[in-house]
């Protein structure tokens, strides 16, 4: 029971900063793309890297394991919104639109989890081992 209320608060801590994120970029960059649900999602790419390349080298309890990856950043990245996104966007016949999505956001993805996990090695000595 203690393990689902620290991955509940992590997914609320994680749930209000999406909301900040994803406003903050709908208010620089407009309503016309979805660029708020790429910056949370390539943002939580970059953290889960570095978070798992530092996590690596402490010895932390499941608890917190649970919070930061199964509760804040399982609620902090739009996957499912992504996938709607990207039906709407079929939907409206906007293909080229939908290709870049999906090719920013998992190609993008992919590289800044790699980066982010090199990057903890180099901030934290010891990470990633």
């Amino acid at each position: 029971m203690q393990s689902l209320l620290f991955i509940a608060a992590g997914g609320a801590a994680g749930t209000l900063l999406r909301f900040a994120v994803s406003e903050i970029t709908f208010k620089i960059t407009g309503a016309g793309f979805t660029w708020g649900t790429i910056a949370v999602n390539l943002i939580g790419c970059l953290l889960i890297g570095i978070l798992w390349g530092v996590f690596s080298a402490l010895e932390l309890g499941n608890n917190t394991r649970l919070f930061v990856f199964a509760g804040f950043l399982g609620a902090f990245t739009t996957f499912s919104t992504f996938a709607l996104e990207n039906f709407h966007l079929f939907r409206n016949g906007e293909i080229s639109m939908l290709v870049f999505n999906v090719a920013i956001s998992n190609i993008a993805g992919i590289l800044l989890v790699f980066y982010g996990y090199n990057l903890s090695k180099l901030l934290f000595p010891g990470a990633g081992e």
